[in-house]
Formats: C-alpha cells, structure tokens, sequence
C-alpha cells in the first residue's frame, strides 16, 4: 500500500471547518489528510513530513507500514534453550545473545562518521506460549533495527556507545525488577506494548 493511499484526500486547499485544529500545526486543517486504519485527520502537508521521520499516527500511535530503527547494520542475534528455569515459571528458558562489532555510525547517528564502540548483551525469556511470542516480536524488531541504537549510556555516561532503544529486556535471570531480572510477572505483557508502540505486532 502506498502512502498516498493511506490518508484519503479531504478538502483540497481550505480548512476544514468541521474537524478541531490538526495537532501537528495547532492550526485549522488545510487539504484535510484522513489515516486509513484509525481515521484521525491532519493537514496534507504536516501529516506528509512527519512520516518521513516515524509513520505513525501522532494521536494514538497507528503504525503505517514498517518503521526501521537506527540499530548498527552488523549486529546479531542468537537464540539458544536451557533447561533452567526462571523465577515464577516452570518451563525452560530462552537464551538471547546479542552482539555489535565496532563501527562507523552512519546518518541518523549523533556523530555520522565517528566510531562507535562494540557491545554483547543477553536476555532471558521463559521458554512457554507467551515468552515464545515475544521472541517472535523481538526478532521483528531486531530486522527493524528497532531493538539498539547509538548514543549515550544511562550506566555509564559514556557517548558513542550502542544503548537499549526502550525495549526492555530482562539481562538477568534472577534478583526482580530491580535486578533486571524474574520474578516480574507483568514485564511479559510491558515489552509486548513497548514494541507494539514501535509498531511491531504479530498482526502486521
């Protein structure tokens, strides 16, 4: 689906009396722009120039078509099973290894043509029904490059370095929350609406 085919044209060049201002321009609406799947309405132009930055609606965040991230291009991810268990479940255990060799950052980065350091991280997900359907979505985002980008550690204050990208991962097996950790009995549910509001869903 082309984007033009995604907001139906409304009235060509005038406000439109009958919508409330557009939220983007915080003025009356002009050549009425109307998101397919949600149907919130926007000026042609405004609607057009924020979705060359992130296509999605900017009142309730419907996504239209892929959004690709800023993640370092030479990065993997692999995925290995234990038979351990995590805290609060009884099944096995997901095993995610990420890992990020030095690099160059690119446009989009905050230092196009400066280096950037290397990182490896691992994450754990219980191994049932619902841990598995995250690691689908996990793996959506990774092919995005939603999951990482470059910028400035919260740890260590240190720039330049690849970060998480506001999907949280549990890095620990064990200590809760605070640990990064299990038990956590709501996280499952928490980074599935992280990513859904990335626009990674398994309904795309």
């Amino acid at each position: 689906m082309s984007r033009e085919n995604m907001f139906p044209l409304g009235g060509p060049g005038r406000p439109d009396n009958g919508e409330e201002n557009c939220i983007i321009c915080l003025d009356s609406i002009l050549e009425k722009r109307t998101l397919e799947k949600c149907r919130h309405s926007f000026c042609a132009s405004c609607i057009r120039d924020l979705f060359k930055v992130k296509p999605a609606c900017p009142v309730c965040n419907t996504f239209y078509g892929a959004y690709t991230g800023t993640q370092p291009r030479n990065g993997s991810m692999n995925i290995t099973r234990s038979w351990q268990h995590l805290p609060g479940f009884e099944c096995g255990t997901i095993i995610i290894d990420y890992h990020f060799p030095p690099g160059i950052q690119e446009d989009g980065h905050p230092n196009p043509g400066h280096r950037y350091s290397g990182t490896s991280r691992r994450a754990f997900l219980p191994a049932n029904e619902e841990g598995e359907r995250v690691l689908r979505l996990l793996n959506r985002a990774f092919n995005q490059r939603l999951l990482f980008t470059i910028g400035t550690s919260a740890t260590t204050g240190l720039s330049n370095v690849i970060t998480w990208n506001d999907i949280h991962h549990k890095t620990s097996m064990h200590g809760g929350p605070e640990c990064f950790g299990y038990p956590d009995p709501g996280y499952l549910l928490r980074v599935q609406e992280e990513l859904r509001l990335k626009g990674v869903t398994e309904g795309d």
